[in-house]
């Protein structure tokens, strides 16, 4: 049985470690909040919720979507491509396993529109308005108005319809929460407690987007990088 005194301070020290490379990259506005978080992580064990969920796998044919930023909607298009070109050839929804990874800057992809307006979400991941031209206050990933995307179906929320499977990583929830505080002058704990809660219907959260897609491929996803 693991010892999860010992799993946690070694997790601990790798976080640490982790933030002490970051800080010498030049980002210690990314690494401070890291260093932090190594100070509260708990333990994952194999009962925990996320772990239950990659359990959800289905499918013959599998795939994770590895997005560290919204990157012109790809991670979205590359999801419907792989959905329509198996269709194409014989493979239907219900024997398709894709699963999505939104880390780092993609995080914002899972918030909702009030959270895009009052944390200038837009502004901070340069993504625009199509028809203002200027830094998006809204999500134009769930539920877009005609224009936003290419094309409609690549929508988040269409593409869950059709069993894609979303989540969002809680380390960078925490990183950018520190982000978003140093800019705005308020209390990092509270944009946190506010993000986690605000993450939209049937995005599921993880402890780390790498933990997330070490996870989908040990459950038999091919893995692609999707920006």
């Amino acid at each position: 049985m693991e010892d999860n005194t010992k799993t946690t301070t070694a997790r601990r020290g790798f976080l640490q470690k982790l933030a002490g490379g970051i800080a010498a990259l030049g980002l210690a506005s990314v690494a401070a909040p890291v260093k932090a978080f190594s100070k509260t992580v708990a333990p994952q064990t194999a009962g925990n919720t996320a772990d239950q969920w990659f359990d959800q796998v289905k499918g013959k044919h599998r795939i994770v979507y590895d997005a560290t930023r919204p990157h012109d909607s790809f991670p979205l298009a590359w999801s419907w491509v792989f959905l329509k070109t198996n269709n194409e050839t014989g493979t239907p929804d219900n024997d398709l396993g894709v699963v999505l990874v939104l880390r780092h800057e993609a995080i914002v992809m899972a918030m909702p529109d009030a959270l895009w307006a009052k944390y200038k979400l837009g502004e901070m991941v340069k993504v625009d308005d199509a028809a203002t031209k200027v830094p998006s206050l809204r999500n134009i990933y769930w539920h877009p108005k005609s224009g936003d995307l290419s094309m409609d179906d690549w929508a988040i929320d269409k593409l869950q319809k059709r069993g894609v499977m979303v989540c969002v990583c809680a380390m960078a929830i925490h990183a950018y929460s520190s982000k978003i505080a140093a800019q705005m002058k308020l209390n990092a704990a509270d944009i946190e407690k506010e993000l986690l809660a605000g993450v939209l219907p049937g995005i599921q959260t993880v402890p780390a987007g790498v933990w997330a897609v070490g996870r989908a491929q040990e459950h038999g996803c091919a893995y692609c990088f999707a920006g």
